[in-house]
């Protein structure tokens, strides 16, 4: 069992180094699904493994690209609080791991997160065609806009784990559409989702439901995993990758929801 562990963690780090995406939509409804790990506790340890994951894409994204602190902290504002009132309401809910809902939500948002694979590359793509215009006076209801947004990604992320990124990506090119490069957008959905999956993986942790060792078996595979994965990705048509994982996350959305 310890070996699949480790072969989990490898299989989901090669494709974030590979892809960039593929950690939390991917490692919860494994540990659901394959581990029979309760929802609660993959949540959890999920929330971890994301948190140090994303850690190194952000030490890699930083050379490409400067960090929009004004966006990362509105979001923040709004993400942080309702992910700690989220987690702490699901992690105090004892019969929370047996819940079929929980399981549902966490296939939506794999749905969710495979739909944003296949269409966030045109959406970037589309963000980078269109002239930047940072000098522009924001809309009056910008900032509101990302506050709340931020909170919606918080609620998904602290109960499902997923969201951060499939979620945050294409609502931050919808709101600062002529703000933020591609490149920026990225970079700062990481930034925020760090200090996000560590409220809400704390507030787990206070009640128990973080499984220490799986997480340690979990990152003993992903961390090697993700480095080689990111200097393989030059070799790779990322793009080919992309589509098969959101094919594969499809399905595994799809059987969770379901379940």
């Amino acid at each position: 069992m310890d070996f699949a562990y480790v072969a989990a963690g490898a299989a989901s780090g090669l494709l974030i180094g590979l892809t960039g995406v593929g950690g939390g939509a991917l490692m919860t409804p494994v540990l659901l699904l394959v581990f029979g790990v309760a929802p609660a506790n993959a949540v959890a340890t999920d929330l971890w493994f994301a948190a140090i994951t994303k850690l190194v894409a952000v030490l890699r994204h930083r050379r490409q690209a400067a960090v929009d602190w004004p966006v990362v902290r509105r979001l923040w504002l709004g993400s942080l609080p309702v992910a700690l009132f989220a987690a702490v309401m699901a992690g105090m809910g004892a019969q929370l791991g047996k819940r079929a809902w929980l399981t549902q939500a966490i296939g939506l948002m794999v749905c969710l997160a495979a739909l944003s694979l296949l269409f966030g590359p045109w959406l970037l793509r589309k963000a980078a065609a269109a002239p930047l215009d940072a000098a522009q006076p924001p809309p009056r209801w910008q900032a509101a806009l990302t506050v709340c947004a931020g909170g919606g990604i918080g609620g998904a992320v602290a109960l499902t784990s997923v969201g951060a990124g499939s979620l945050g990506v294409v609502l931050l090119m919808a709101i600062y559409r002529r703000r933020l490069s591609p490149q920026q957008v990225v970079l700062a959905d990481l930034v925020h989702a760090i200090p996000l999956a560590m409220v809400a993986g704390l507030a787990y942790a206070g009640m128990g439901q973080v499984n220490e060792r799986m997480l340690g078996l979990l990152l003993l595979g992903s961390l090697p995993a993700a480095w080689v994965g990111s200097h393989l990705a030059h070799l790779l048509p990322p793009r080919r990758l992309q589509v098969a994982l959101a094919g594969v996350l499809l399905l595994v959305g799809v059987k969770s929801a379901m379940s």
